[in-house]
């Protein structure tokens, strides 16, 4: 039988749905409940929480970037052996591309109507009591396809409150799933991009158990997976995920560390689908890539934050030198790109040389925040296509180009609503990158 499914949402982001849904993945964890989860949106932090706290791999769903055959395979996938899927949004739940805020801006209200999921709001009522009726009949009333099942009310601050915001729930016709009083041990450190990485969270386990410990006393967790059952089957089949990223060789070297965190785990199961071996290595530990890997993967991450200590990794960084002088392909995206340049500026205003495969000179002594949608074509034929090939991502990251050429241009890119951008990226030999996060084929 197809898992149950709800989407946890909110109006806006700092509610603490990210919180709740921990909360609720640990909690049914612990009791035995086979939980899944997933992720609205282009999220690599997020994601890596949610596997710590369900003891299963995330996977992220792109109403904007992923094509309608991608998103019911990633969903179909992600349901099989779960008795319950939960999926977080991003943002605030109608909250998508910049434009109109209609339909097709890849909100998770998006998500939600295309797969009928039932979707529970999670309020912030800190500094409101009745006035959640309104924001609560708002919500409701938006859209017609996406159905407002239930409230979790979070930081709630007595019990007269508490009776408050039931009044309010009651009159806008939305049972109460839950009141989560404001609690300290539920607080997540953040950084520029979001949160602190999983894998940097000291305490991980004490705060997931936290968290398992508060949803559990202040969540009504059997009503909540009533409203579950109100969603349709999970789509069935595999739908069709082959080739919206092709594997870059038939053995991979894949950086993955938190310098190298920001590879989406559904791309690497595609890529091993495909038949390509994934060869993990650690550029922190000064490793290199395995000198059998024909082609080189280094994802986005938080590189700036360790420049000075990847500065000084030789094996590592001979080791990227050794791979382009064979004509190995090597292809970084973000933080990749910026370590395959020729130096990296941290916010300290010190410079640290990288690799010098790629013509290109980023900073953060003066953050700059670039963030959205792309549309993206490739300038030439690389291992990721021909000339031309179309893809949809995403771009989110605060450094500053310095210098970017010469060379040839990776990509030429258009913004979501379709503001050309220039061109993106740079390429040399087989080495290329650039700070476009590929999601899906246009």
């Amino acid at each position: 039988m197809p898992a149950p499914v709800l989407m946890i949402a909110a109006p806006a982001s700092g509610s603490g749905k990210t919180v709740v849904t921990l909360g609720l993945l640990r909690h049914l964890r612990d009791r035995g409940v086979a939980v899944a989860s997933a992720k609205s949106g282009p999220d690599y932090i997020d994601p890596a929480f949610h596997a710590a706290a369900s003891g299963r791999a995330c996977v992220n769903l792109d109403a904007w970037a992923m094509r309608p055959e991608m998103l019911d395979a990633l969903a179909a996938r992600q349901a099989e052996g779960a008795d319950l899927l939960i999926v977080e949004a991003a943002m605030g739940l109608f909250d998508g591309a910049p434009g109109p805020g209609s339909v097709g801006d890849g909100s998770a209200a998006d998500l939600a109507a295309r797969f009928g999921w039932p979707v529970v709001l999670v309020l912030d009522a800190g500094g409101q009591g009745f006035s959640a009726a309104a924001v609560l009949a708002g919500f409701q009333g938006f859209r017609d396809d996406v159905r407002i099942a239930g409230v979790i009310f979070n930081r709630v601050g007595s019990a007269r409150h508490a009776a408050i915001l039931r009044r309010a729930a009651a009159h806008a016709g939305l049972p109460v799933l839950g009141l989560v009083p404001r609690l300290p041990a539920l607080a997540l450190p953040s950084r520029h991009l979001g949160l602190v990485q999983a894998g940097e969270h000291a305490a991980l386990e004490t705060f997931l158990a936290a968290a398992g410990d508060a949803v559990g006393a202040e969540v009504d967790i059997e009503p909540l997976k009533r409203v579950a059952l109100m969603s349709p089957p999970s789509p069935r089949g595999r739908g069709d995920s082959d080739g919206f990223i092709p594997p870059l060789g038939q053995r991979i070297a894949v950086a993955g560390d938190t310098a190298f965190a920001f590879a989406y785990p559904h791309l690497l199961a595609a890529w091993r689908e495909a038949g390509a071996e994934i060869l993990p290595f650690s550029p922190l530990a000064d490793d290199a890539p395995d000198p059998s890997a024909d082609a080189v993967y280094l994802p986005g991450g938080y590189p700036e934050l360790q420049a000075g200590r990847l500065a000084g990794n030789r094996r590592f960084l001979d080791g990227l030198r050794a791979a382009a002088g064979q004509g190995r392909a090597i292809y970084g995206e973000c933080g990749g790109y910026m370590v395959l340049g020729t130096g990296l500026t941290d916010a300290e205003g010190r410079r640290h040389a990288m690799a010098g495969l790629l013509p290109v000179e980023t900073s953060f002594a003066e953050r700059r925040l670039h963030l959205g949608y792309r549309h993206a074509a490739l300038a030439a034929a690389t291992p990721l296509g021909s000339a031309g090939t179309a893809w949809r991502g995403h771009e989110f990251h605060y450094a500053s180009i310095l210098s970017e050429g010469p060379g040839e241009a990776l990509f030429e890119a258009w913004d979501a609503e379709g503001a050309p951008l220039g061109r993106l990226g740079r390429r040399a030999g087989s080495v290329f990158g650039s700070f476009f996060h590929l999601i899906d084929r246009a």
